[in-house]
């Protein structure tokens, strides 16, 4: 979303060799599909390779797959690139092979780890020669203790992911970045980081779908969309889970995706791109379909919301990130507000 004039009529798969797809908050939420999400990608996977990308380590890429296979889609283990698959190569290139790893995480990281030819250990007493950790809800206080102890030794340390929040039925629950911060707020370094936004899982899907065009679809910025553009990928943001209008409007520059859709229905729809117009009295009106956002000085208005609630969200974020200044004030009428 850089441009802001384009005769662009195609949809946001033009071009893509293979769709490359989080899971919490785009596929799914805790247990449960995303509405049209499941019918989505099967209409994309006929005729696309369709791949998963998940930062959560707690799971196996078997399990995804009969997670996902369960909830209509098809998919085996092959399809799916986890953040321990990520975080396990970064580890072979720190320790020699066969070398004993402390592992902080669960069932997903430990498989991986010992498909990576590794030994576990859960206690720093055995001298690991380094340390891994991933997302598990049964990690506690003495996983993280035992992981500070053999830290301070001045062994590596390996992060599968450092999301602050993870999607849960119930709503955002703290997520690995949280645990991770809590064994760094003891030792004093920080990790190195397999996950999003690192590039590490980016490459590692990339060659495993021998992509050449990908397009990458998230639903936090901070991670998805960050780590995309750092592994010069196109992104799609889609509004179902962690981040929504009001963090799209703020988007830092490294953090804006290529595309904005409400649902992943909108993947298989032309894609409106926003236009700008300057008028006669010095005011810049942005439009997307019937959506238009006027920018007068610092001060944003909207001028028609139009039919979809995704085109002035769109409309909006274009007419923000590319004012070349600060907006100090949004005039939104209140009939809206629950749409922003």
């Amino acid at each position: 979303m850089t441009t802001l004039t384009t005769d662009f009529a195609g949809t946001p798969l033009e071009g893509v060799d293979v769709v490359l797809a989080d899971l919490d908050g785009v596929v799914y939420t805790g247990h449960l599909a995303i509405p049209y999400a499941v019918e989505s990608i099967n209409t994309i996977a006929a005729s696309l390779r369709v791949g998963y990308i998940t930062n959560n380590a707690s799971r196996t890429d078997a399990a995804v797959a009969e997670h996902l296979s369960g909830l209509g889609l098809r998919v085996a283990p092959d399809d799916v690139v986890t953040s321990p698959q990520a975080a396990v190569k970064l580890l072979a290139g720190l320790v020699p092979a066969g070398s004993t790893v402390l592992v902080v995480g669960g069932e997903g990281l430990v498989d991986e780890v010992v498909k990576g030819g590794f030994v576990v250990t859960r206690s720093a007493q055995e001298h690991p020669a380094a340390v891994i950790q991933g997302f598990d809800p049964e990690v506690g206080w003495k996983h993280l203790a035992e992981a500070a102890f053999a830290i301070h030794t001045g062994v590596p340390w390996v992060a599968t992911n450092t999301d602050w929040t993870i999607p849960q039925e119930r709503g955002i629950a703290p997520g690995n970045g949280t645990l991770v911060s809590a064994v760094h707020t003891a030792v004093g370094i920080l990790p190195v980081v397999a996950g999003k936004p690192e590039k590490a899982i980016f490459d590692a899907a990339v060659e495993r779908f021998a992509a050449s065009s990908p397009l990458f679809i998230g639903d936090r910025m901070d991670t998805d969309v960050v780590g995309a553009n750092r592994a010069g990928m196109k992104s799609v943001l889609v509004l179902t889970g962690i981040d929504r209008a009001k963090q799209v409007l703020a988007a830092a520059p490294d953090s804006r995706p290529t595309y904005l859709i409400a649902d992943l229905r909108e993947l298989l729809e032309p894609y409106d791109f926003p236009t700008e117009t300057t008028e006669r009295d010095g005011s810049v009106v942005t439009r997307v379909g019937a959506a238009a956002v006027r920018r007068a000085g610092f001060v944003l208005s909207v001028d028609a919301a139009g039919h979809r609630p995704i085109e002035l969200v769109r409309a909006g974020a274009a007419a923000i990130w590319n004012s070349g200044s600060a907006i100090y004030a949004l005039e939104v009428p209140p009939e809206l507000y629950s749409e922003l």
